[in-house]
């Protein structure tokens, strides 16, 4: 039998491809081309939550999220829906909610935000920064922490100016008693007497990281603006804290009742739940800051 001697010894098939697989692409098919990621816009929002039933889209009422859907849909019908840091509640306002949204244009994000601030109007919603970010950025899940303010009026006159934006009782209240109770919730706790019955949390446990009171004159009294920071909270948290704090300065509560209400975890332990008018969702925290080259 006649044996052939080769030179070079041949090559498997797996070996013969590689080249192939490593410095030529696949060829594509006609209409199957993997289309580009949309550019992603994170957008900061203020607005004034009397117009609307919260911000989260209503099937019957206004909402900030509706009016903003709305607005980019006049600049491009098929952008998809938005997403928010926090989903405020009716008449809450904001100073700079965060929301993201995909387009497919690539827009400069100074003329983004001017033509929905153009589509806005009338309306009591305004986009005051716009920054492009990454795919991995998301307005509600990328947030390291969420900041609420609160603003309460003790003067007996009615307010006029501040009509709607804020809460006002008539009697005094004493600030040092305020913040002996506000202690009492900083920390990680079971916030069940906090919370709403209709919140959807899975878990009353949260972790409360600021709870300031400070105080400044008004005139004809004295405003109160409560500082609360947390990475998320439970629905109805910050005006639970505020109307039990509340009933502190006005001498209806001991300090430490803050603490027997919040030991009981019982919902019939909290103090009134103060109305949303004075309460603003004044920023939310992420790393990098998606606007911090706009805001320098």
């Amino acid at each position: 039998m006649r044996v052939t001697k080769f030179k070079h010894p041949p090559k498997t098939l797996l070996q013969s491809l590689k080249p192939y697989q490593q410095t030529t692409p696949l060829p594509r098919r006609a209409g199957h081309a993997i289309p580009a990621p949309m550019p992603r816009y994170a957008l900061k929002i203020e607005y004034h939550g009397a117009a609307f039933f919260g911000w989260q889209r209503q099937k019957t009422h206004a909402s900030v999220q509706q009016e903003i859907e709305t607005a980019l849909r006049k600049l491009e019908p098929n952008a998809p829906d938005i997403a928010a840091a926090g989903r405020t509640d009716a008449g809450v306002h904001a100073l700079a909610q965060v929301a993201h949204c995909d387009l497919d244009k690539d827009w400069q994000p100074f003329r983004l935000s001017e033509a929905l601030n153009y589509h806005l109007k009338p309306q009591p919603i305004a986009i005051v920064d716009v920054s492009k970010v990454d795919d991995g950025f998301h307005a509600r899940f990328s947030a390291l922490e969420r900041r609420y303010m609160f603003r309460l009026i003790s003067r007996r006159a009615p307010v006029t100016h501040d009509k709607g934006l804020v809460w006002q009782v008539p009697h005094p209240l004493d600030l040092a008693a305020m913040q002996q109770g506000a202690a009492h919730l900083l920390g990680h706790h079971d916030f069940t007497t906090f919370r709403s019955t209709d919140c959807q949390a899975q878990s009353p446990h949260k972790t409360l990281d600021q709870l300031d009171i400070t105080a400044k004159p008004y005139p004809g009294g004295t405003e109160y603006n409560f500082h609360v920071r947390a990475k998320s909270f439970l629905h109805n948290q910050v005006r639970s804290f505020v109307g039990s704090l509340e009933h502190v300065g006005s001498g209806s509560w001991h300090p430490d009742d803050v603490l027997s209400a919040l030991s009981a975890q019982n919902r019939a332990a909290c103090g009134t739940v103060c109305p949303p008018q004075g309460l603003y969702l004044a920023g939310v925290s992420y790393e990098p800051d998606p606007f911090a080259a706009t805001d320098s």
